[in-house]
């Protein structure tokens, strides 16, 4: 049976660790050659490093998605070692805890610059890439908290918000010259960030976990499938969707 992304080029950001991680991995088992992009080489590496010893083909791009230079320099380094750029999953980001009036200027510009621009200059530089090509697929990490208010995330609600948004305008933009764009939402998931966070606040385990009707927190590989599926051609016609994989969170 043929992979699901068999030949195809796929550049995933915040690779090094989690959600990105996860996916990358999930990519390169259906085929894809990938371009693991981190600020943190380490984990990046290693990330590389699996996917090769699974007989794979992975590159790492040292990467800060709120620097053009660093953004321009990522697509044009994958453009030129595998010919093209079909699929980018636009997934490094922070958390930021603070209520409105908690939170201090320096969270709420750090968080919007890593969660919302650096979201939308990849889709920049990614999109004038795939219109010269002829089409591609982008998918973006929003949250189940960019689809409902979020007490006490103030600065992280309204940054994955606004990732909601720029990728239903990308999408009705993008559509005619062949680009998908669409974003999945994720709720609560067992990634070293929110693992650091539920260790650092403790009571906040049951709290959370009431939020979601399934009962548990998610996987990381849980949300790289659903970015699969939206990469492939089984979502054809997926276009400007926010993709909830939340545990029941935005039904509830």
């Amino acid at each position: 049976m043929k992979r699901m992304l068999e030949g195809r080029s796929a550049v995933v950001t915040g690779g090094a660790s989690g959600i990105g991680k996860a996916t990358a991995l999930v990519f390169a088992r259906e085929g894809a050659k990938v371009v693991v992009a981190d600020v943190f080489e380490k984990g990046g590496e290693e990330t590389v490093r699996l996917i090769k010893e699974a007989g794979g083909d992975a590159l790492f791009v040292k990467c800060d998605v709120t620097v053009v230079k660093d953004v321009e320099a990522m697509v044009k380094r994958t453009v030129d070692h595998y010919g093209r750029l079909d699929c980018a999953f636009n997934n490094a980001g922070i958390g930021s805890p603070g209520t409105t009036a908690d939170c201090t200027e320096e969270d709420w510009d750090r968080t919007i610059s890593v969660n919302l621009k650096g979201v939308w200059l990849c889709m920049k530089y990614e999109i004038l890439e795939m219109v010269k090509q002829g089409g591609g697929v982008i998918v973006n990490t929003a949250s189940a908290g960019g689809l409902i208010g979020t007490p006490g995330v103030a600065a992280y609600t309204a940054s994955k918000h606004g990732v909601v948004g720029l990728t239903k305008t990308a999408a009705l933009e993008y559509v005619k010259a062949g680009i998908r764009v669409n974003a999945v939402c994720p709720g609560s998931i067992l990634t070293p960030m929110i693992e650091a966070s539920m260790s650092a606040h403790p009571e906040l385990t049951e709290y959370v976990l009431s939020k979601h009707p399934i009962g548990r927190f998610g996987k990381p590989d849980e949300i790289a499938e659903a970015v699969l599926w939206l990469c492939s051609d089984a979502a054809s016609f997926v276009v400007g969707a926010a993709f909830s994989v939340d545990g029941g969170v935005v039904a509830g």
